[in-house]
């Protein structure tokens, strides 16, 4: 098999084709969260602490002198990415839950018995009657 071929294969397999599709759209759902983060969520929490903005948060440990930048612990930024995380993490958990209820409606309406009308019931009754007799009568039940 020729080299080509053989990745041809490898690039059309469902898997990778999946995979592929997940990756483009988890990064447009990050740009959407770091939006959704950025532009919504934190300058409310910013106005409840005062309107501090989180990502100009550091404590700088060195000043900047010449030819050196400072030396900054940018403490701000990484709440913003905890915050990140945490919309997505409950963004997904949210998600998965409504599949999951999703699924359960599912299988719980193929599981629901139908009902029988009482005319099945009634022929169910005697069908099962005709087979107790028959057992009842059956060569070698007799005394």
């Amino acid at each position: 098999m020729s080299f080509m071929n053989e990745f041809k294969d490898f690039a059309m397999r469902g898997n990778v084709v999946d995979l592929a599709i997940g990756i483009i759209i988890g990064a447009a759902f990050g740009k959407i969260v770091a939006s959704l983060v950025a532009d919504i969520i934190m300058p409310p929490i910013g106005i409840l602490v005062g309107g501090v903005d989180f990502s100009d948060l550091a404590f700088t440990l060195q000043a900047a002198s010449e030819g050196a930048d400072a030396v900054v612990i940018r403490y701000g930024l990484f709440l913003q990415t905890v915050f990140n995380f945490l919309i997505v993490a409950f963004a997904v958990f949210m998600l998965v839950k409504a599949l999951n209820n999703m699924k359960k409606k599912e299988v719980q309406a193929v599981k629901k018995p139908v009902e029988k009308s009482s005319q099945e019931l009634l022929l169910e009754e005697i069908r099962d009657a005709i087979k107790a007799g028959h057992q009842s009568s059956a060569p070698g039940n007799h005394p």
